[in-house]
């Protein structure tokens, strides 16, 4: 099953020739999380080639224009393209009055649920929230699979474990007296972490702690930190700082960026200053990003 990240949109206030407003749509197995569909996603969903009935879930980190204005377009689409699953649209609950008057303006006859959330926890199986410091109520959004188990081939063999019994191994947990673990090695689950709008706080230290993929505002520079503390979001350096506790295998995403600068190569070499050796990368519009494979914790005598 198909896991990764497809970027829309890279721009942060003001969109310019290059980036288009925020828009993320991270392709989950048969899921499709929709983040922060700023003004032009519905046209980005087409430049990526990406169905509208991709989107099974939309997460808004908060209720600014560049993070949420594209939504009556989406989901007019959806309803034009005869989407008939439910759709779950996830928000702070501060901006209710905003995603309503959002949803409103949007055709009618999409199966579309509204959870509004106020306060740190799960909001969705796998899916979970922590209270970020931006200028308005703020969430990010965190991702997970649970652990898991690789078989070992050869522990299957010498065990005489082979055909349906397989099957069976991994449904009921043991056959004929062998258990999981005694063919098997642990296999940490997958995750994501999605940290737009903020200054540097817990709940987007927590977002990224142990995470494969990190997608993570980066606005402004170094030497502008005194605008990125006026107006609550991270520097290069500091998205840098959060991407260090990212899985050594593992990727970090930066995005968001000011209009203020056209190139942001400087602004990829001030994170990674600071990112302990984690890859980093700017994302660019209609970029895409895999998920590593996922590895066990030992491969032991595989």
């Amino acid at each position: 099953m198909t896991r990764e990240l497809v970027v829309l949109g890279t721009a942060s206030q003001v969109p310019t020739r290059t980036r288009n407003h925020n828009g993320y749509l991270l392709r989950w197995d048969g899921d499709g999380l929709l983040f922060d569909p700023g003004e032009g996603t519905q046209r980005q969903l087409i430049h990526a080639g990406v169905a509208a009935s991709a989107v099974t879930r939309i997460c808004l980190t908060h209720v600014h224009g560049d993070h949420c204005f594209g939504l009556p377009g989406v989901l007019s689409r959806m309803v034009l393209d005869g989407v008939a699953h439910p759709v779950h649209l996830h928000y702070p609950a501060s901006g209710d009055d905003v995603v309503r008057a959002l949803v409103s303006l949007a055709t009618p006859g999409l199966d579309l649920r509204l959870h509004p959330h106020g306060s740190a926890g799960e909001v969705a199986d796998g899916l979970t929230v922590e209270p970020l410091a931006h200028r308005v109520e703020t969430y990010g959004y965190r991702l997970r699979e649970p652990d898991g188990r690789s078989l070992v081939p050869a522990r299957l063999i010498a065990a005489g474990i082979r055909g349906p019994d397989v099957g069976r191994l991994q449904r009921d947990g043991s056959v004929g007296g062998v258990r999981l673990g005694d063919v098997s090695v642990p296999r940490p689950g997958q995750s994501v972490a999605v940290v737009m709008d903020t200054g540097e706080c817990d709940g987007a230290r927590a977002l990224a702690d142990g995470v494969d993929l990190l997608l993570v505002e980066s606005t402004f520079a170094d030497d502008d930190a005194a605008l990125a503390a006026q107006y609550r979001h991270l520097t290069a350096g500091q998205a840098g700082a959060l991407g260090a506790s990212v899985r050594a295998a593992g990727t970090v995403v930066l995005t968001h960026f000011s209009s203020r600068y056209p190139d942001v190569g400087p602004l990829v070499k001030q994170a990674r200053v600071r990112a302990e050796g984690r890859h980093v990368v700017a994302a660019a519009d209609l970029d895409r990003f895999g998920l590593p494979r996922r590895r066990a914790v030992a491969r032991g005598d595989a």
